[in-house]
C-alpha cells in the first residue's frame, strides 16, 4: 500500500483510505499514548479522540509524507490533554504499594525510575527501551533534532545509574560498579 496516495485519498474524502491509513498506525498510536497515559483504558480514550480530530482535519495536512509525524503528534496532544484533565482525580493506582516479595520489583523500580526523571525524558525512555520505537521516530513526535534525543537518552540513563547505585549503595566509575 502505498500511504501517500491512501493520504491523498483520504484528504478528498475517502472513508475506506482513511481507516486503511490508520489500521497501518494503530500500533504506535496505541505505543506514544501508552508511554504517556500508561492505561490501557486511557489509550483506547486517547486513539479514539486523535482518530477523530484527525478524520476532521486531515484536509489541513499540506504533505502526505509527513502523515504519520502529524498523526502522532496529535495523539501526543491528545494524550497530555487527558492527563491534564484528570490531573485532579487521584486513584489508588497511582500509589506503588511495596510488596514484601520480590515478585514484580523489576517493573515497581522501573515505574519509580521514570518518575524521578523530568516528564519528557521518562517518555523518551519509555518510547525508546519498552515501546522500541526509533531515536528518527522519536525525534519526529517530539519535533526535535535526532542528536536531541540521543542526549536526553543518554540524561536519562545516566540518572537511572546514578539513582539505582544511590539505593544499592554502589559507586559508578566509567560504567563500572566499584
Amino acid at each position: 500500500m502505498n500511504l501517500q496516495k491512501e493520504v491523498k485519498k483520504a484528504q478528498k474524502g475517502n472513508v475506506e483510505a482513511f481507516e486503511r491509513i490508520i489500521s497501518e498506525y494503530k500500533l504506535l498510536m496505541y505505543r506514544v499514548s501508552k508511554a504517556i497515559v500508561h492505561h490501557d483504558e486511557d489509550c483506547a480514550d486517547v486513539m479514539q479522540e486523535s482518530i477523530l480530530k484527525a478524520f476532521d482535519s486531515i484536509q489541513t495536512l499540506k504533505e502526505p509524507a509527513y502523515f504519520k509525524t502529524w498523526l502522532m503528534r496529535i495523539v501526543k496532544n491528545e494524550s497530555y490533554q487527558l492527563i491534564r484533565k484528570r490531573k485532579k482525580v487521584t486513584t489508588l493506582e497511582n500509589y506503588d504499594l511495596m510488596q514484601s516479595d520480590d515478585y514484580g520489583f523489576e517493573k515497581v523500580e522501573v515505574r519509580q525510575l521514570l518518575r524521578q526523571l523530568p516528564k519528557e525524558q521518562a517518555e523518551i525512555l519509555s518510547l525508546y527501551y519498552i515501546e522500541d520505537l526509533t531515536i528518527k521516530d522519536i525525534a519526529a513526535i517530539y519535533d526535535m533534532p535526532e542528536n536531541t534525543v540521543k542526549t536526553r537518552l543518554r540524561r536519562a540513563r545516566e540518572y537511572g545509574r546514578h539513582f539505582f547505585s544511590k539505593k544499592e549503595g554502589l559507586q559508578w566509575k566509567n560504567g563500572k560498579t566499584m
